[in-house]
């Protein structure tokens, strides 16, 4: 029954547009993107599917480490299903260009111990609109793990 409930829960959210969500508002600066990023990786850490539906334009497609391509509902879907750990970003390059920018960074996912178990080179496409940004794709390479 709780496996219904979660299901339910999880597809009225989807249905909702973003605009419906209590989304903050930014400003349209590289300092702001980065922002964004870091509420992006926090929300995951969390499981809040609330959040990066914030994040999420309704187009936002991505591009995984494997080369699978995720929509909007199948990446939101997922957010429940994360192993516990933490993502640290770093090296975030943010550019603004009028109504869209894009970052660069990378993420370093560690399990509950701390241990670096992924790290995963980004780049992620962002739009301003409504007095936020709202990210339309993504891209992730896996890194070889460190020596």
């Amino acid at each position: 029954m709780q496996h219904l409930l979660t299901r339910i829960v999880i597809l009225a959210l989807l249905s909702l547009p973003s605009w419906a969500l209590s989304c903050p508002r930014q400003s349209k600066t590289a300092a702001e993107l980065i922002q964004t990023e870091q509420s992006w990786a926090q929300a995951l850490d969390n499981h809040d599917t609330n959040s990066v539906a914030c994040i999420l334009g309704a187009e936002f497609e991505d591009a995984d480490p494997s080369g699978q391509l995720h929509n909007r509902e199948q990446t939101l879907a997922q957010i429940p299903k994360r192993r516990p750990g933490r993502n640290k970003l770093s090296e975030l390059h943010p550019h603004v260009l009028g109504d869209y920018g894009y970052i660069r960074g990378l993420a370093r996912f560690e399990d509950a111990q701390g241990k670096t178990v992924a790290r995963v080179r980004f780049t992620d496409i962002y739009a301003y609109r409504d007095g936020r940004w709202v990210a339309l794709a993504g891209q992730e390479t896996l890194l070889p793990e460190e020596k």
